[in-house]
């Protein structure tokens, strides 16, 4: 259904939800920043300046709000969930962080996916707390959440997985990625952890598609067996490897995070790894390098809301443009909190059939 022709992200705004829409998603999708969507409309024939294009997106952020807090609380419910986080350099302003060059600091965006959602969340710090009033760190948010997480290995995480209601899940890709560099350092012994990660991704690839017990069956035998070597080939080495060493550094990380590594032998719907969000990261990543930094805490905040969004079509596999253009329009007619979440995109998508 096309949106009123008078819909607006804002009462009395020039734009309509449809160029808006395409704001939104050219910025923080495909990466072009708002100085070059301004000169694009230049070569129009259409004079915008950049804080008429920065004002739509605020605008447009507060209208997506509720649709954030129901991707958060969907996420959090989520039977497995992924987090992991990426670095957003910030302008500093009054210099109390540590700095990045001049008058930038490292803020971070938290990504969590779930089973067909997604949340991004700013932290203006990587630690694990929030450290302004009101904002909320990885360990924050984990306090919100039960069952089966998956992550890294980072520190910050301890206090969360220590709890008895949360399981951790390990990311077998980070333990490959540390024998990867083993073997790129010259060390050949290093191919034989790296083979067994090989065979443990192709025995992934076979069994996708098939029921839930009969990936748990073939991962019981086929899948528990090569994990079962790799954990004797690192306990035969490592007592002759220095620990600071490429090796050492790959043997110590999978020896001392196995039960969260072999995770999911336990249950057929635990990944191998986590690359659910960091496949999201990467789209991230690609909008960081063009805008470079946020102009304040504020953008980063504005930044996690508008990659929640396009996290959720991802999942979903929406047209975000369209998706945006149809939603931002109902939401400025005003949109109870409690129906946010028929408004995501998984559910807009099945509604519309």
């Amino acid at each position: 259904m096309r949106a009123p022709l008078g819909d607006k992200v804002v009462q009395g705004g020039r734009m309509g939800c449809a160029l808006v829409a395409n704001l939104l998603v050219e910025k923080y999708r495909d990466g072009l920043p708002l100085h070059r969507q301004r000169d694009r409309f230049a070569r129009l024939g259409v004079e915008l300046s950049v804080s008429t294009l920065a004002d739509q997106v605020t605008w447009a952020t507060e209208l997506l709000a509720p649709l954030v807090r129901a991707a958060k609380e969907r996420t959090l419910a989520a039977k497995i969930m992924h987090i992991d986080g990426t670095g957003l350099p910030v302008l500093d302003r009054d210099g109390t962080n540590k700095r990045v060059g001049t008058g930038k600091r490292i803020g971070s965006l938290w990504g969590c996916v779930g089973d067909d959602s997604a949340f991004y969340f700013y932290a203006s710090t990587g630690k694990k707390v929030g450290q302004r009033e009101g904002e909320i760190g990885p360990e924050d948010l984990l306090r919100l959440r039960k069952g089966y997480t998956v992550a890294d290995a980072a520190t910050l995480f301890d206090k969360s997985f220590a709890r008895d209601d949360i399981i951790e899940c390990g990311c077998n890709m980070h333990a490959r990625r540390k024998f990867v560099a083993a073997l790129e350092a010259g060390d050949d012994r290093a191919s034989l952890p790296v083979s067994a990660y090989k065979v443990l991704y192709q025995i992934e690839d076979e069994i996708r598609g098939l029921d839930r017990e009969a990936r748990h069956a073939e991962r019981a035998t086929k899948s528990a067996a090569v994990c079962g070597e790799l954990i004797r080939w690192c306990e035969t080495h490592q007592p002759f490897e220095p620990p600071k060493s490429p090796m050492g550094g790959g043997i110590r990380y999978v020896l001392n995070h196995q039960d969260a590594l072999l995770r999911f032998l336990d249950d057929p719907d635990i990944p191998l790894d986590n690359g659910a969000v960091e496949r999201m990261h990467v789209r991230v990543a690609l909008t960081r390098k063009n805008f470079l930094f946020a102009g304040s805490d504020a953008g980063g905040v504005r930044a996690a809301a508008v990659y929640t969004i396009l996290g959720c079509c991802m999942l979903a596999d929406v047209d975000p443009v369209a998706y945006l253009t149809d939603v931002l329009a109902r939401l400025s007619r005003r949109v109870r909190e409690a129906d946010a979440a028929d408004l995501l995109p998984a559910s807009w998508k099945s509604a519309r059939g």
